[in-house]
């Protein structure tokens, strides 16, 4: 993100000595993209970023997918992960799922990983996503993510973008249902947003004050902390716990254009025409071989002989995935998809509004719908969660539902 922040104590100028009122040299921290070619900044810690007392193996949650073979498009029902806990339960802390090591991996290939939890109130584990940048949607719940950048703040309806390899926890003020977009790459605005420079641009449906990061350091003592820590081997995504010999979080200061942040839906200005509009104006982020898209509340097409809801349509280089958030999604009625429900429609299927729809959409002129959408263009796989969730009666629903 190529916009400035400092926060906290740095040097006036980079590279040079800061202490503390002890006397005491801070370390600096250069933490970069794309080796030292792409955004980075400057963080100054109290004790040494490197020194660590202990690596050991972290098993993770189940990282096998399966190829949608025979291929047909999917529906998941996601708030069946995790049933709401009964009383006794909920009396026991220790049994909430954890925002971290409970995740559940619903789809993934090898650029993008999707994952589903709920968690209780308890903090998560300390986690450092090594294999690349986080995009979390916070489909409710309210709370904040603590990092070594500071605190960032979060509720229903934010992204919580968190740069690769930062290491942070989730502190939920509530029970938070989380959308966890995993990619082996980079999350940033759509390159059509930004000026040569990185600004965003007139026509982006968001710009830089709606984008919120951390506004003061988060000081934590201690020593002998245990970070689990997620990265890459030759053999696919493994997991490994660190222990650091000082606590992570002794950041005083720091200035740059890498640092977490939030962007809430109800800040994203939706792109409207006089006649349907293609996913691509909904677009909100991008990664290496995918994009993020979220169809919200808006005054739809104007055209007298408009059809608001999509046109049918092949995927020929992508697999879409839609998770519906809120509101009552016009082109899926009558499909069984409901709430937290995810469709992926996969490439080599044409796909679109259940028949009935079609006309039922005419004259409208406001949809109440949210949804958050993931192109990726690599074929999908499903994990776990979404084989344990799959609705079974969702592929032939066009063909029951024949418009009469």
């Amino acid at each position: 993100m190529a916009y400035y922040r400092q926060v906290g104590e740095v040097p006036r100028q980079r590279h040079t000595q800061q202490r503390g009122p002890d006397g005491r040299l801070h370390r600096e921290e250069l933490v970069g993209e794309e080796g030292f070619s792409s955004d980075s900044s400057l963080l100054y810690h109290r004790g040494v970023p490197s020194a660590i007392t202990a690596s050991e193996v972290w098993e993770l949650p189940s990282q096998r997918t399966v190829p949608n073979h025979p291929l047909k498009p999917r529906h998941l029902r996601l708030h069946a992960l995790f049933p709401p806990v009964v009383e006794e339960v909920a009396q026991q802390p220790s049994r909430h799922p954890d925002a971290v090591v409970d995740r559940r991996l619903v789809l993934g290939n090898a650029d993008v990983r999707i994952s589903y939890v709920v968690t209780g109130d308890a903090p998560s584990a300390y986690y450092r996503n090594a294999t690349g940048d986080e995009c979390v949607f916070v489909e409710s719940g309210s709370g904040a993510v603590e990092t070594v950048f500071g605190v960032v703040p979060y509720r229903s309806g934010d992204y919580v973008v968190i740069p690769r390899a930062t290491t942070h926890r989730w502190v939920p003020a509530s029970s938070s249902r989380l959308y966890a977009i995993e990619s082996n790459s980079h999350v940033a605005p759509p390159k059509r947003y930004l000026s040569r420079y990185g600004q965003l641009l007139e026509h982006a449906p968001y710009c830089e004050r709606d984008l919120h990061g951390p506004s003061a350091p988060l000081l934590v003592e201690g020593a002998d902390v245990e970070v689990l820590v997620k990265h890459r081997t030759s053999a696919g995504v493994v997991g490994t716990r660190l222990t650091c010999a000082t606590h992570p979080f002794d950041v005083v200061g720091w200035g740059g254009c890498l640092y977490p942040y939030t962007l809430n839906i109800e800040d994203y200005m939706p792109i409207t025409g006089k006649v349907h509009q293609p996913p691509p104006v909904h677009q909100v982020f991008e990664g290496r071989n995918f994009v993020v898209c979220n169809f919200l509340p808006r005054k739809v097409d104007y055209h007298p002989l408009a059809i608001p809801v999509p046109y049918y349509h092949s995927n020929v280089d992508s697999d879409e995935v839609m998770f519906y958030v809120a509101g009552d999604y016009e082109a899926r009625k009558g499909s069984g998809i409901g709430l937290g429900s995810i469709s992926l429609h996969p490439g080599g299927h044409a796909h679109g509004p259940q028949p009935s729809a079609i006309e039922a959409s005419l004259g409208a002129e406001f949809f109440e719908e949210s949804a958050v959408m993931v192109d990726t263009f690599a074929p999908l796989e499903l994990g776990e969660g979404g084989l344990a969730v799959e609705d079974d009666a969702y592929p032939w629903t066009w063909a029951a539902d024949t418009g009469g």
